[in-house]
C-alpha cells in the first residue's frame, strides 16, 4: 500500500495559496507517497490545482477553528503535519491518528522552532518544514495556467468581498474606483463569493455596470481562477483572491486593514501594490471595517490600480512567466 502523508490545513482560500510553497516543499520531500490535505471541500478544486497534493480529505470546522479528523480511513498517516496553526488543538486532532511522526509548532519532541508572530505566512511555514529537514521556498506561489477560459478575458475585475467585516472596503469606494477605470476605457467586471450577491449588486450598481459585467453567485474556482488569470488587474481587500492574483502574476492592488501586509501581503514586486495605513494590529475577524482600512480613500486606490494598468504586462514577460509556472511541480 502506497504510504501517506496527512497535512492539516483547514482554513480558506488565501490560507491555501498561502500554504503552496509548503505544501510544494512537502510533495517533494515525499516522494512514492500520497500527499493528503485536510481542508473544507469547497477547496477541494482549487487543492488539487496545485499540483503538490494527491487527495483532498474534507474536514472543517466553524470560525477556522480545528475539524475532527477522525472520519481518516486506513492505516495511519506515515507523516502527519500540521500547517493550521500553533497550537495543542490542530495537533491533538492529528495525533488521534497515530501517525508514524508527528510535525507541529505545538508538538514537545522533538522540539519544534519558535513561533514567530511578526513573521510572514508563507515564510513562517517554510522555516518550520526546514527545522526538520524539508526545503521549501516562499517564493514558489505559482500556479498553472487554468485550463478554462476567462469570461471576462483582459477586464478589471473588482472584488469587494471578505470574510470578514473588518476587511471589507465600502462599497460605495469601490464603485468609485470602478468608475474612474470604466471612464478611462477598461472593462470592469465585479465579483463576490456564494452570499455575496447583495454586496456585488450593491457595486454594479453605483458603478453603472452592465449586467454582463455583474459575476454573482460565486463562481466555481476554476472559473474564477481563469478570470484572474486572464485579467488586467485585480482590485480586491485583503482576501484570497488577492492570492489568486499573485499565484497566476496577475497585477493587483490589495486594500490592507487589520492585518500588515507584511505578513499576508504579495510578494515584492513591481506588478503588486499593497495599500495600507501603519498603525497598531486590529481583529482581522471583526464585524465592523478596521479604522485603518477606511483610512485608505476611492482616489488613493484609483491612481494605484491606473499606474499599474499604465505598466501592464508584456507579451514576453507573460510567455516567461507562464513557462515557469507550467514547469514547477
Amino acid at each position: 500500500m502506497t504510504p501517506r502523508v496527512l497535512v492539516l490545513r483547514a482554513l480558506g482560500l488565501g490560507d491555501l495559496l498561502a500554504g503552496v510553497p509548503a505544501l510544494r516543499g512537502v510533495r517533494r520531500a515525499f516522494p512514492g507517497h500520497e500527499v493528503v490535505l485536510a481542508l473544507p471541500p469547497a477547496l477541494r478544486e482549487a487543492a488539487l490545482s496545485t499540483g503538490a497534493v494527491d487527495t483532498v480529505l474534507p474536514a472543517q470546522a466553524p470560525g477556522r477553528g480545528v475539524p475532527s479528523l477522525t472520519h481518516w480511513t486506513g492505516p495511519p498517516p506515515q507523516t502527519a503535519i500540521d500547517l493550521h496553526g500553533n497550537g495543542p488543538e490542530s495537533r491533538d486532532a492529528l495525533a488521534a491518528l497515530s501517525p508514524g511522526r508527528l510535525l507541529a509548532f505545538a508538538q514537545p519532541d522533538p522540539p519544534p522552532p519558535t513561533w514567530r508572530p511578526d513573521e510572514h505566512e508563507r515564510d513562517r511555514w517554510c522555516r518550520f518544514l526546514a527545522h526538520y529537514g524539508i526545503p521549501a521556498d516562499p517564493a514558489d506561489v505559482r500556479l498553472p495556467p487554468p485550463a478554462g477560459v476567462s469570461p471576462a478575458p483582459g477586464a478589471v475585475v473588482v472584488h469587494p468581498g471578505a470574510e470578514s467585516a473588518a476587511r471589507r472596503w465600502p462599497a460605495e469606494r469601490y464603485a468609485a474606483v470602478a468608475r474612474v477605470l470604466r471612464g478611462e476605457g477598461h472593462r470592469v467586471v465585479v465579483t463576490g463569493g456564494p452570499a455575496e450577491d447583495a454586496l456585488v449588486l450593491d457595486v454594479a450598481e453605483r458603478a453603472g455596470l452592465p449586467e454582463r459585467d455583474v459575476l454573482r453567485g460565486g463562481l466555481p474556482f476554476g472559473e474564477l481562477s481563469a478570470l484572474v488569470a486572464g485579467a488586467a488587474l485585480l482590485v480586491s481587500g485583503d482576501t484570497g483572491l488577492a492570492h489568486l492574483a499573485v499565484a497566476h502574476a496577475t497585477p493587483s492592488v490589495t486594500l490592507f486593514g487589520p492585518v500588515a501586509p507584511h505578513l499576508w501581503g504579495p510578494p515584492r514586486s513591481p506588478r503588486h501594490l499593497a495599500l495600507w495605513k501603519p498603525g497598531p494590529p486590529g481583529d482581522p475577524h471583526g464585524d465592523v471595517p478596521d479604522p485603518r482600512l477606511l483610512e485608505i480613500d476611492a482616489d488613493e486606490a484609483a491612481a494605484a490600480a491606473r499606474s499599474l494598468l499604465r505598466r501592464g504586462r508584456t507579451r514576453p514577460e507573460r510567455e516567461r512567466e507562464t513557462r515557469v509556472a507550467s514547469a514547477r511541480p
